[in-house]
Formats: structure tokens, C-alpha cells, sequence
């Protein structure tokens, strides 16, 4: 003890000397971590887990093959449920030979095949023009320049007729009204015009998605990208748009989802589509297993899109923290 030492008092060496000494002895805290429940340091310098902790996964894994187990039986029980009181109800031989003939289905097949590879080309082509046309829409709502006050106008216009107007009457509207007016220049072909009233319906849809992701960015970003020197529309370009676009992903495919179910109306104007090709084998045999073939197709496109929709909509979850 120094002269400069209060009696009755240690000094900062003498009482560290004992807890330094169970530091250097164990390495660390006197107690490995392990047996405090958490991760711990084997003596060969290997992370081992906690018997606490392989605890905890034995149990959750006991919960999730549980959990696996009832939703297996439950679903089982349900689907032969269900096929039991279709298959033992009073109508069904009629309905299974109406609906479910197989030789109907194998003859079907080939040609409501062909029809819908043209329902998957004007989902395509629809699918990038609907892009751009919602976009540009979703821009041109966000102009608050008093001398664009037409253009503005004119987009939202735009959105609320064609988000009034049921799509099947778009379909029409465009399938016999444009060639009606026989002006120069005016396709005829009626993909092509079931293309156009497609692109002008869900347009509308698209451009409030992107509307409302472009506004779902905070102020300051766009104020923090102006302080760096970007102009509006570079800050539109580089900060804006590629945030609103992760975010509007989810609710875009969900459209698109919808989009690809719709290209069956198409048919109410004259393609050769799936449906068109359905309606066309159901008249000449009077047997509506070709609608089945063509709700098959539509459902084999359908299902993965929208499970990748959930994929995403989980994905965005996570990263938020949700």
C-alpha cells in the first residue's frame, strides 16, 4: 500500500489480481459461455452449442414434425372427404362423363395446347407495354408543375375510366370499335387489338401500384439527393424508381397473375386461343371436357407465379424485420 492509500481500502492491482488470475486460467470470463446457456469454446478452439440450446432445437424440431404430421393427416382427411361426398352424390356419372372423359381430354389437348401459347404471347407482349404505360401514367400523376397541369390530368383520367370499365368490355370496345372506324393505319388483326385493350386496362392498375410506391418514399431522400446536386429528374431516376420498384414487386405479380387469367377473354373477340379452342371442340361433341384442359393450362402457368409472389412478399418481410 502507498502513502497516497486510504486505510482500510485495496488497491486496483491487488483486488484485479484474483479476477485476473480466473481470466488467464479459463480464458475468458471464469466460466466458459456454455454454461451459462449460450455458445461456448470447446478446448480445441471449436464452437460447440450449449446443452440449453440443443435442447431448445430438439423440441422445435419435435413441434415442426408435429405441426407436419396433423396438417398432413388433417389435409388427407378433408380431400377424401371431399371426393367421397362428390363421387357418391346422385348427379356425378353425368358429371364425370360431361366433365371428365378422358378420351375428350387427349383429343382436346393437342389444339387447346396450340391456343394457349397464343394466350402466353399476348401475356407477354401485354406484360411489357403495360410496364411502360403505368409507369410513364405514375410519372406523369406525380408532375406538380402548374404548366403540366394538362398532362396530370389527362393520367388521371386515364386511371379512373380504365379502372371502371370492366376489362371484358375494354376487350370489346377496342376488338370492334377500332376497325369499325376504318382509319388509316388501324391494326386489324385481333391479337394485336386484344393486346391494345388489355395494355389500356391494366395500365391503369399498374400505374397506381407504381404511383403508390413512388410515394411511399420518404421526403427526405429526395431532398437528401437534391442537396448532392441531382436534378429532379435524375433524383426520379437514380434514388427514387429503384426503391419504389423492390417495393411494388409483390403487387405487380399479383396484377400479372390476374393479367394471365384475363388473356381468356381475348376470346370473346375471335382469337384462336385456349379458351376459343375449348369452346370450339365443347360445340362439335357437346362434352365440356375441353374447358377442363384449358383450366389445367391456365393453373399450371398460374400456381408457380403466384407462390413466387409469396416468395417475394416474405423476402420483403424479412428484411424489414417483420
Amino acid at each position: 500500500m502507498s502513502e497516497f492509500d486510504e486505510p482500510g481500502k485495496t488497491t486496483a492491482s491487488e483486488s484485479s489480481g484474483p479476477a485476473m488470475a480466473a481470466v488467464g486460467e479459463s480464458g475468458g470470463l471464469g466460466k466458459s459461455a456454455g454454461e451459462f446457456g449460450g455458445p461456448g469454446k470447446a478446448a480445441a478452439g471449436e464452437w460447440v452449442k450449449s446443452e440449453r440450446q440443443v435442447e431448445r432445437e430438439r423440441v422445435r424440431r419435435s413441434h415442426a414434425r408435429r405441426s407436419a404430421s396433423i396438417a398432413t393427416v388433417s389435409t388427407i382427411v378433408f380431400i377424401v372427404l371431399v371426393v367421397s361426398i362428390v363421387t357418391n352424390s346422385p348427379g356425378w356419372p353425368r358429371v364425370q362423363e360431361t366433365f371428365f372423359d378422358p378420351d375428350e381430354f387427349v383429343k382436346a389437348l393437342p389444339d387447346v395446347l396450340s391456343g394457349f401459347l397464343l394466350n402466353i404471347k399476348i401475356f407477354v407482349i401485354a406484360e411489357l407495354l403495360i410496364l411502360v404505360v403505368g409507369l410513364l401514367v405514375a410519372l406523369a400523376r406525380g408532375i406538380r408543375k402548374p404548366a403540366f397541369f394538362p398532362i396530370r390530368a389527362l393520367a388521371t383520367l386515364y386511371t379512373d375510366v380504365f379502372r371502371g370499365v370492366p376489362t371484358i368490355l375494354v376487350i370489346y370496345l377496342i376488338g370492334f370499335g377500332l376497325p369499325a372506324l376504318r382509319l388509316q393505319g388501324i391494326p386489324t388483326d385481333l391479337a394485336t387489338l386484344a393486346i391494345i385493350a388489355l395494355t389500356l386496362s391494366y395500365g391503369a392498375y399498374v400505374a397506381e401500384v407504381f404511383r403508390s410506391g413512388i410515394e411511399s418514399i420518404h421526403p427526405s431522400q429526395v431532398a437528401a439527393a437534391r442537396s448532392l446536386g441531382l436534378s429532379h429528374v435524375k433524383t426520379i431516376r437514380f434514388v427514387v424508381l429503384p426503391q419504389a420498384t423492390r417495393r411494388v414487386v409483390p403487387p405487380l405479380l399479383n396484377d400479372f397473375a390476374s393479367l394471365q387469367k384475363d388473356t381468356a377473354l381475348v376470346a370473346t373477340i375471335g382469337p384462336l386461343d385456349a379458351l376459343r379452342q375449348a369452346q370450339i371442340h365443347a360445340a362439335s361433341t357437346f362434352n365440356y371436357t375441353p374447358y377442363l384442359v384449358a383450366a389445367l393450362l391456365f393453373i399450371l402457368l398460374t400456381i408457380p407465379m403466384a407462390r413466387f409472389t409469396d416468395h417475394l412478399a416474405a423476402r420483403t418481410r424479412r428484411r424489414r424485420g417483420a
